[in-house]
């Protein structure tokens, strides 16, 4: 490579930085900033009435797994309901993506099968709950599974049951609302994935005398793995800090991160512990996502 065509690519190399330049300051400050913010709040001493005093303390970070015993002061005992708390979250984000997978799945499987002009309209009412605000969708769900609602007055008028379902207000109510919410994350990836799938390793597979579990096995879910890999992030990573869904739908009984958090800034003026779950929440999240980082690159021909 000669001087001159070195002497352009620097120049070339210098102009994308330079025009990236504000795009990367603004993603340090809006991005980056907060959560050290949340950082530094993690590590100091909780005010009287919120806020935080500039002294270094790790009783935040503390609290996430220990708290005082009350009759015996100095003594520190696991922390049950935060550990319940965490358990909640990660098991009904965990079946929250099973859920969603399971009914995905066909429901991409369908719409990528169908005639090239009719795809355009079923992705457009999988993707219709997006134009409703979430607030909306979930007191949808709510009107829905209440014991006066459409599943119960259905039960009760066809002499199923003779008395309402108690559903709301349970951890199975907050299931039902984020599936609900967040299934179209899964259907698009999937989507996604089975339409570049060729249909002739099917009909390959049938004639090798392949069953039809084998070939869902061993044919279909290799192939569309990357999906199947994106629309599980997709749930679970937002299912695991919902705030709204299990607010209105747990009725406040049924706390998960999110909420947890959003009271430990609020009511419970402790915003050190706070900071620390949003911190542990954050440590979470990222897991996942080099666990999905992980297996897309083992799927990558070069890795």
């Amino acid at each position: 490579m000669s001087d001159a065509e070195k002497a352009r690519d620097t120049a070339s190399v210098r102009t994308a930085w330079l025009l990236s330049t504000p795009a990367l300051i603004l993603l340090t400050f809006a991005a980056s900033g907060p959560l050290l913010i949340m950082l530094v709040y993690s590590f100091l001493t909780k005010g009287q009435y919120g806020n935080v005093e500039w002294a270094f303390n790790t009783e935040g970070w503390r609290s996430i797994l220990y708290s005082e015993d009350i009759f015996d002061p100095g003594v520190f005992v696991w922390a049950d309901a935060h550990l319940s708390i965490f358990w909640r979250s990660v098991k009904l984000s965990l079946l929250t993506t099973i859920l969603t997978l399971l009914i995905g799945f066909p429901t991409a499987w369908f719409i990528a099968t169908r005639p090239p002009k009719s795809r355009p309209l079923w992705l457009f009412l999988i993707t219709i709950p997006f134009w409703t605000n979430l607030l909306i969708r979930t007191i949808a769900i709510f009107e829905v599974i209440r014991n006066e609602g459409v599943i119960n007055s259905t039960l009760m008028w066809s002499g199923i049951i003779s008395t309402p379902i108690q559903i709301t207000y349970t951890d199975t109510a907050v299931f039902i609302g984020m599936a609900y919410v967040y299934l179209p994350l899964m259907v698009l990836p999937l989507f996604a994935a089975i339409d570049r799938f060729d249909m002739r390793l099917i009909e390959a597979a049938y004639d090798l005398y392949a069953s039809r579990l084998a070939v869902l096995r061993r044919v279909i879910l290799p192939i569309v793995r990357p999906g199947i890999i994106a629309g599980s992030i997709l749930v679970f990573v937002p299912s695991l800090g919902a705030v709204v869904t299990p607010r209105i739908l747990g009725g406040g009984k049924n706390m998960m991160i999110g909420n947890f958090i959003e009271l430990q800034f609020g009511q419970g003026r402790n915003w050190p512990l706070g900071a620390a779950l949003s911190m542990t929440l954050l440590v979470i999240v990222t897991v996942a996502l080099l666990a999905y980082v992980r297996v897309a690159n083992r799927e990558s021909p070069h890795g």
